[in-house]
């Protein structure tokens, strides 16, 4: 097999010098297009029952590309938003070794001829205050976890911060006013697309982060497990489904809500109008 047309070594640059050097993708992007590649290349191992360091690049046909997307969204269940992340995640690939491969420019074609698929837009779900406030009392604050839980939800709610937000606050991201003073507390959260934005803090959310961080350093997750480790954002996501679970048994409204991190940062309350004022000017 030529060096050229081996497909490991290409897939290594991809995944560790193109990504994060040439393009800065986010982590969360970098690891979806690594998943996409893994999947693919097991995928193409089986079916052509060969080892993934044995696959060349002209092995990853349009054909098999095509049955690759068919087994994903039928086999493996999944969405058509998740089949056209995988493809996108291909294009990319075929796209980066056919720039610099010449000889691999057709192959590139081939590949990039798939196209994405079409899917209905849904309504994205919210919380109404009422909603929010009985998930905010499932948690036990007597207990260690559950006041790091509460606190958890309620940062979520206060920032309107994605799961992977939340797990990758450190301490020095936050901005915290002692009490009594008029300044107003903030939290820094990094973004998809390494965008920062500034976000204020209620005074119950900073008062209670700063107990919760107390004599700990700024590189130091704000969120952690029991065991003292940073949490994940699949942590953070199974806390929102745990507390929803106790939630729907106190409260009708949310027996047919489908909760999760992103619809809490859609809740509608007067409360929630006053914040988003409040954002405009310190958010970014």
């Amino acid at each position: 097999m030529r060096t050229t047309t081996a497909l490991a070594p290409w897939i290594k640059r991809f995944l560790l010098e193109y990504l994060p050097g040439e393009r800065n993708f986010s982590h969360n992007t970098q690891c979806s297009y690594r998943d996409a590649v893994r999947l693919l290349v097991i995928f193409a191992g089986r079916n052509l029952r060969k080892k993934p360091d044995q696959l060349s690049v002209e092995d990853i046909s349009a054909e098999l590309l095509r049955k690759f997307l068919q087994d994903i969204e039928e086999a493996r269940g999944c969405t058509v938003r998740t089949r056209n992340q995988r493809l996108a995640a291909v294009h990319a690939l075929a796209a980066f070794i056919g720039e610099r491969c010449p000889e691999l420019l057709k192959w590139c074609a081939q590949i990039k001829t798939l196209s994405f698929k079409r899917s209905s837009i849904e309504p994205v779900g919210y919380l109404e205050k009422s909603e929010i406030d009985t998930l905010l009392a499932a948690p036990d604050q007597s207990k260690r976890l559950g006041a790091r839980d509460y606190l958890l939800l309620l940062f979520m709610y206060n920032s309107g911060a994605r799961a992977d937000e939340v797990a990758q606050l450190t301490i020095g991201n936050l901005r915290l006013c002692g009490p009594g003073k008029k300044a107003q507390s903030f939290v820094q959260l990094n973004g998809k697309g390494n965008k920062v934005r500034f976000c204020p803090l209620w005074a119950s959310t900073a008062s209670l982060l700063r107990g919760h961080v107390e004599g700990r350093g700024e590189a130091e997750r704000v969120f952690q497990s029991r065991l003292g480790q940073p949490m994940t954002r699949f942590g953070v996501h199974d806390v929102v489904t745990r507390y929803a679970r106790l939630a729907k048994e106190r409260h009708a409204g949310l027996a047919n809500k489908q909760v999760s991190p992103h619809t809490i940062r859609h809740y509608i309350s007067f409360l929630t109008m006053s914040s988003l004022v409040i954002s405009a000017s310190f958010c970014q």
